[in-house]
């Protein structure tokens, strides 16, 4: 078991550094889903004999259908409609992101350990994997131009949150049910990001006009 949570907290990491080098939206989409997939994991692998089953388990399945089914969704179909395919020209070049992002996560598991927390039968990795993540959304959002891709670095924000928050759930459970809504703005924002695309091209969000057009 030991082994299979080592690869769950690689494996975040790895897709970190993947939705930093991809330029291609709708391959970091698919990223961000299965980092949400894996993230669904830690509840269930990490609880205690003192965990509530069925708070685990609602946590793990409520996780699964947001990060990795839901919100994936609604990206790709904001995507479509935005027509909307690749960021081009990002503030921070792609290579200097992964290298920002490289510097990000020796950091984090180089303090990780200095830090006063509750760590105690939790995996080594649960912190420094949540301050990578955090440090890769962090990057997305203030280094990419497509307010679609700035989106994805928001929710990989949030997941850094999320493994945080697993670290906590036996002392504080109402906190990892708080990123929920940190899911729901998004799925808002990402609503906001098509309504924004349709109004600048049809200078009306009236879908009864919008039917109204032919070829």
């Amino acid at each position: 078991m030991a082994r299979w949570t080592d690869m769950v907290f690689v494996l975040v990491v790895v897709l970190d550094f993947f939705v930093l080098a991809s330029s291609r939206l709708q391959a970091a989409i698919r990223a961000v889903a299965a980092q949400g997939a894996l993230l669904a994991l830690l509840p269930l692998i990490l609880a205690t004999g003192q965990s509530d089953v069925t708070h685990v388990a609602l946590l793990a399945v409520g996780a699964l259908l947001v990060k990795g089914v839901a919100i994936p969704w609604m990206m790709a179909w904001a995507t479509r409609e935005a027509a909307i395919r690749r960021e081009v020209e990002p503030i921070v070049g792609f290579v200097p992101s992964l290298v920002l992002g490289a510097a990000g996560v020796a950091l984090a598991f180089a303090f990780a350990s200095e830090l006063p927390l509750p760590t105690g039968g939790k995996h080594m990795l649960l912190v420094p994997t949540s301050l990578s993540t955090v440090w890769t959304g962090l990057l997305l959002v203030v280094s990419r131009r497509k307010a679609v891709a700035q989106v994805l670095g928001f929710l990989v924000l949030e997941n850094g949150v999320f493994v945080f928050g697993v670290l906590l759930g036996d002392f504080m459970p109402v906190m990892v049910e708080a990123g929920v809504l940190l899911d729901l703005f998004a799925a808002v924002f990402v609503m906001g990001i098509v309504m924004f695309h349709i109004n600048r091209e049809f200078s009306s969000l009236d879908t009864g006009k919008l039917s109204a057009l032919k070829d």
